[in-house]
């Protein structure tokens, strides 16, 4: 596979396309044009065998990841948006028609990062170029006793931290068994569910968000009613993100009668066991002196 610089310029049409469509740019063009390029294809060449067909370039693959991670898209999604937008074209230095490549593609990567253990890379190369821009400085040494630095996570708020649960173990279906998932969820999820959830986004008045906390209680159970009520689908439930997804909600909610309710807090899980993030599992949320 051959391997060059990552030096790739914006393509003129490209550029010139881009910044009518986004006048005042956009995360992705705003960090191409500040930051430049992390990578080079020569960082990752003993990932790569030296004969064979030829690769997507892997500096792009590693800023595609970056990005994938920052929007929470699934690997068809990731490998959809690179075919069709614009900003994302903009910082990767391609043509406006080119297609992209296979979302599969992704997996491979990062597979091809875990075996040469190279997974740290990134993340990385990313603090080096910080460091040049001098974005980032060195601030002493750093207590190691600190607890509450392992499970540092983004405090999400209640209804935020259920769809985001629900929305964690759609994409991990997807993944899995996309026919099963697109034969059985009503349309109107894709729309509900598509986008990661934050608050700035959810109805601000109270009694608006309980009756969507309502819905995405309605929408779990149902889901899990698929999943637990068919004997054929006793693989689906060895999926993590589905007991995640049946754990929270035995958590969040009273059993299901004629409506959905979210529990009270003195019938909620003991802050022990209680799941505070899809993503991190260990996480909980304490408090010692004033730092929670």
């Amino acid at each position: 596979m051959p391997l060059s610089s990552s030096g790739t310029p914006i393509l003129e049409t490209t550029a010139c396309i881009a910044r009518a469509a986004f006048p005042k740019g956009n995360l992705y063009m705003k960090m191409r044009d500040e930051l430049g390029v992390f990578w080079q294809d020569e960082d990752f060449a003993r990932l790569y065998p030296t004969r064979g067909q030829s690769a997507v370039a892997p500096w792009r693959l590693a800023l595609v990841t970056i990005m994938q991670y920052v929007e929470g898209l699934s690997d068809r999604q990731t490998a959809n948006a690179v075919r069709a937008r614009i900003d994302w074209k903009y910082a990767l230095s391609l043509e406006l028609t080119d297609t992209g490549f296979d979302f599969s593609v992704l997996s491979e990567f990062r597979d091809r990062l875990i075996d040469g253990r190279a997974e740290n890379q990134l993340f990385n190369k990313m603090l080096e170029r910080f460091q040049d821009l001098d974005l980032l400085r060195s601030r002493g040494k750093q207590r190691t006793d600190s607890t509450h630095v392992l499970a540092a996570i983004r405090v999400m708020t209640r209804l935020e931290f259920l769809g985001e649960t629900l929305r964690y173990t759609l994409n991990a279906l997807a993944e899995t068994v996309p026919s099963w998932l697109q034969a059985h969820v009503p349309q109107d999820w894709y729309d509900r569910y598509g986008k990661r959830f934050e608050d700035a986004r959810l109805p601000p008045k109270p009694q608006e968000r309980d009756v969507f906390a309502s819905q995405i209680g309605a929408d779990g159970f149902y889901l899990l009613d698929l999943i637990y009520a068919d004997p054929q689908c006793e693989q689906l439930r060895q999926i993590e993100a589905v007991e995640i997804l049946r754990q929270v909600w035995l958590q969040q909610f009273y059993p299901p009668n004629e409506t959905v309710q979210l529990r009270s807090a003195k019938d909620s899980a003991p802050g022990a066991i209680r799941i505070r993030s899809p993503y991190d599992l260990e996480a909980r949320r304490s408090a010692k002196r004033t730092m929670n």
